[in-house]
C-alpha cells in the first residue's frame, strides 16, 4: 500500500483517535499524541507522519515541544500557524498540570518537593531565571515572583527587588530558586557570595531566606540540605 495518505484512510488499527479509544491514551506513542493535536496531514504525508517529523527535529524528541519557537514548527511542510500554536498551548499546559499537581506535596520545609513544583518551569530554559517563592508565617505559598532572566552563564540578582516582591506579599519566609541552563545543579563561587548577601538582608527585614534551591535537569542543589543556610 502506497503510504502517503491521509488519516482518514488509515486502517482502523493505525488511527491514533480510535486506538485511544480502544486502550487508552496511555497506549500512544509520542507520535501518535501528536497526530490526535495535528489532525490533518498533508497530500504526501499522514499526521502521524509530520509528528514524526517534529520529533526527529534538533533530536529534541518529544522536548521539541518546550523548545521549538512556532517560527521553527511552521517550517516543517503540514504544519501552519494554527497547528503551531495549538501545540505550543499543549506543551505549557502540560507544564502547568504538572506543576499542579506536585504543588499537593509542596512544602517549604522540604526542598526535594519545592524542586519538584518548579522543576517543569525552569529545566527547559536557555537562560538562568531567579524566582522567590513567598511564604506567610505557617508556611503556605503565597505567591512567587521571576525577578530577572539572565545570560547563559549568571542570573543578576537585585536584593532591592527580592523583597520588594516580599514586602508586598506581607512574607515572613522566602525561598530563592534559580536554573543552571547546563544542567548541572551546583553552585558557583557568585551563587554563593549572593546567598549570603540575600540572608543578611533578610535578616534585617525580618524576613527569613530558609534556602535557595538551584534547578538542573531533573536535579536540584539544595542550600539548606547541604548546611549553608540554617
Amino acid at each position: 500500500m502506497h503510504n502517503n495518505f491521509i488519516m482518514k484512510e488509515l486502517p482502523e488499527t493505525e488511527k491514533p483517535y480510535e486506538k485511544c479509544a480502544k486502550y487508552g491514551a496511555e497506549y500512544l506513542s509520542d507520535a501518535e499524541l501528536i497526530a490526535v493535536l495535528i489532525r490533518t496531514g498533508t497530500r504526501g504525508a499522514t499526521s502521524v507522519e509530520l509528528a514524526n517529523q517534529l520529533l526527529a527535529k534538533n533530536q529534541g524528541g518529544i522536548l521539541n515541544l518546550y523548545q521549538m519557537t512556532l517560527e521553527e514548527l511552521v517550517e516543517i511542510p503540514g504544519i501552519g500557524k494554527v497547528k503551531a500554536i495549538q501545540l505550543k498551548c499543549m506543551a505549557e499546559l502540560s507544564k502547568r498540570l504538572a506543576m499542579t499537581r506536585r504543588r499537593q506535596d509542596f512544602s517549604l520545609t522540604d526542598a526535594s518537593s519545592v524542586a519538584a513544583y518548579y522543576m517543569e518551569q525552569f529545566r527547559h530554559e536557555e537562560k538562568e531565571n531567579l524566582l522567590v517563592a513567598m511564604f506567610d508565617a505557617k508556611c503556605s505559598l503565597l505567591g512567587d515572583k521571576v525577578i530577572s532572566v539572565g545570560t547563559v552563564n549568571a542570573s543578576l540578582i537585585s536584593p532591592r527587588e527580592i523583597f520588594l516582591a516580599a514586602l508586598n506579599q506581607k512574607a515572613v519566609q522566602i525561598i530563592l530558586l534559580h536554573n543552571h541552563p547546563s544542567g548541572q545543579p551546583f553552585p558557583s563561587n557568585q551563587d554563593k557570595i549572593s546567598t549570603e548577601m540575600i540572608k543578611k538582608c533578610g535578616d534585617l527585614l525580618g524576613i527569613r531566606l530558609a534556602d535557595h534551591i538551584i534547578i538542573g535537569d531533573n536535579r536540584y542543589y539544595s542550600f539548606r540540605e547541604k548546611g549553608l543556610i540554617t
